[in-house]
């Protein structure tokens, strides 16, 4: 028989961090509210879950870091949105951002989630918050919360 090993979706008794950034703030307050919803709902007590913001997108990773090394929480989500301007800029950044945060998790064992949305458009933004693509800030949530279950699994 094959064995699987699979994360379930229970939050209870586990630590959660989320780092925002309030650069576009209209977008990112919808990514927040609905991670923070979703840890709710899948048993993560408010006091188990703290929200820590920074400037913006590119500042996530240092703090998301600093988290991970405290040794506190389960798992960390990264929420932010990059929006592409006139220039080339958003490339950088998102090339940045995604491999500093790939770069903490597998360094530390510690899940760190990517819910940093990399839109051309504002509409696709939008529709990433709760429109008609989904909700990124609760998918990342649920994927912290698995993550966070399928690791513990492995450790015991």
């Amino acid at each position: 028989m094959v064995e699987t090993i699979e994360g379930d979706l229970s939050g209870n008794g586990m630590k959660f961090a989320i780092v925002v950034s309030k650069f576009n703030d209209s977008i990112t307050r919808k990514l927040l509210s609905g991670a923070v919803e979703t840890f709710e709902k899948h048993g993560v007590s408010g006091d188990d879950l703290t929200v820590v913001k920074v400037p913006g997108a590119f500042e996530i990773p240092i703090i998301a870091d600093r988290l991970v090394q405290s040794k506190k929480y389960s798992a960390i989500c990264c929420l932010g949105a990059v929006i592409t301007g006139e220039t080339t800029h958003d490339q950088y950044i998102n090339h940045q951002i995604s491999r500093a945060i790939m770069d903490s998790s597998i360094k530390s064992g510690t899940p760190v989630l990517f819910g940093i949305l990399t839109c051309q458009t504002m509409d696709q933004a939008i529709d990433r918050t709760g429109g008609r693509v989904g909700h990124k800030g609760s998918e990342t949530a649920l994927a912290a919360i698995e993550m966070a279950n399928l690791i513990n699994q492995m450790n015991s």
